[in-house]
């Protein structure tokens, strides 16, 4: 691979590649904040920190990773600021050295021209939408071409930006989630049931949770008609929408963020084209963490039933619509077996699904889904709607179940309540999956050695 072809297991750059890490260099300015150990950056994070959400998860684990390295991040939600002028006041009242953004354009455009090293890290929509709109792609393209380097979670995101942008494609490299999960052990499932008014005895419930933000860009209606359809069939499986409103403060960083950064115009909105959905196995490339290969593993000898899950977490979406969160609630609200419950912390979530059989993602648009991944970790087995980011992490009937549509979701769910086979040989896959390609330890190693190059000037 070459010179933006990601890093190895160890997390270090492949042979020959363009990316030379320095020494970590001692603090310019002198000082420290708060926990520093001197021996640092002072770094700004931008990202979308919406609670409970994709985006916000990531960028608290990239911050650790960062700030157990010795630099300290002043990690800021981006749709708190209006435009650059408010990061440059932010840069000098805090003595900031370098920068670090998540998503190309929410958190990218706020760091243009600040005579300050930055890289980027791909959020998702920022590939899979905002790349179609004329205005947003000259900006994102433009902050790609201060960037020091950019992060992609896929080889087939990495492959899109370099199609879009061929002068960033020597600072692209690939760097998949690391996932760590920790449930709360002291969660009462009971008590979870009974808040979403689900009376059934467990021994033979079969509960789908959908987790996520009432957006369109996660498609919480998707699976409701046939699934109301399933239930009155089959009274013990029920659909539980977990996930945040769009509240009225949502709304206004929105807004904010829709307009142009430069003019604050309105930007067009273009319908995103069809992407082709991936079919053929590809080649392993452990160089790049990203799971390329679809090797069928052996199945683990032991299984324990479990509780089905649909499962869509809340992922770095775009689109906020106060209509349609009443419409969900409205037609969730007619539907039968289907309920809609408030969002939780992350620790009571993991907890749901640990207790759960499978878990389901449901979204339009996925860059790589934290939430499937963390599904695997967990031991439970996943079903994803059949979209490129979701089947660059899912091979079908290997490590987990894709399907086309809510007739077929029914199908496969039916399918996987009465095939332990099945169930065992997901459940062993999956896990083996995260553990070799989403490693932790490995995310760590590859930010700490990226973000080396935002010391001193490019031709240090």
């Amino acid at each position: 691979m070459g010179a933006a072809g990601g890093t190895d297991p160890a997390g270090r750059p492949p042979a020959g590649s363009a990316f030379r890490p320095r020494p970590r260099a001692r603090s310019r300015r002198g000082g420290r904040w708060p926990g520093g150990d001197g021996g640092g950056m002072r770094l700004l994070f931008l990202a979308v920190l919406r609670p409970h959400t994709g985006n916000a998860v990531t960028a608290q684990r990239v911050r650790d990773h960062l700030e157990a390295a010795g630099h300290v991040c002043l990690l800021k939600d981006a749709f708190d600021f209006d435009s650059p002028s408010e990061i440059a006041a932010l840069i000098q009242a805090e003595a900031v050295e370098a920068a670090l953004a998540l998503h190309l354009y929410r958190g990218g455009r706020l760091l243009l021209g600040h005579g300050i090293p930055f890289g980027i890290i791909f959020g998702g929509t920022d590939l899979n939408e905002d790349i179609n709109q004329g205005e947003k792609h000259q900006v994102m393209g433009t902050v790609l071409g201060e960037a020091r380097f950019a992060v992609a979670f896929t080889e087939s995101m990495k492959a899109m930006a370099r199609l879009q942008w061929p002068h960033a494609k020597g600072k692209i490299y690939v760097q998949s989630q690391g996932i760590a999960t920790a449930p709360n052990t002291a969660f009462n499932w009971d008590a979870f049931l009974q808040r979403a008014d689900i009376q059934q005895s467990t021994d033979n419930l079969h509960v789908f949770l959908l987790i996520c933000g009432l957006r369109q860009v996660k498609d919480p209606l998707y699976l409701v008609d046939a699934f109301a359809e399933w239930h009155q069939e089959e009274p013990s499986v029920y659909m539980v929408i977990v996930g945040p409103e769009q509240t009225e403060k949502f709304v206004s960083e929105f807004l904010k963020a829709a307009l142009n950064p430069v003019s604050h115009r309105p930007l067009p909105i273009a319908r995103a084209p069809r992407l082709p959905l991936p079919h053929r196995r590809l080649k392993t490339d452990t160089r790049s963490h990203t799971f390329q290969s679809r090797p069928r593993l052996r199945p683990a000898a032991a299984f324990q039933s479990r509780v089905c899950v649909c499962f869509s977490a809340t992922r770095s979406g775009t689109l906020v619509d106060p209509v349609f969160t009443r419409e969900v609630k409205a037609k969730v609200k007619r539907a039968t077996g289907v309920r809609l419950i408030p969002e939780m912390p992350q620790d009571d979530l993991h907890a749901v699904v640990k207790k759960c059989f499978a878990l389901v993602n449901s979204s339009v648009s996925e860059g790589m889904s934290a939430a499937i991944l963390e599904a695997m970790d967990l031991e439970v087995p996943v079903l994803a709607r059949n979209i490129p980011g979701n089947a660059a992490v899912v091979t079908h009937e290997v490590t987990g179940l894709l399907f086309s549509d809510p007739q077929e979701f029914v199908q496969l769910a039916k399918r996987l309540i009465s095939d332990p086979a099945l169930q065992k040989e997901l459940v062993a896959n999956g896990r083996r999956y995260v553990r070799m390609y989403h490693s932790w330890q490995a995310e760590r190693d590859t930010y700490q050695h990226l973000v080396r190059t935002l010391e001193g000037s490019p031709e240090d």
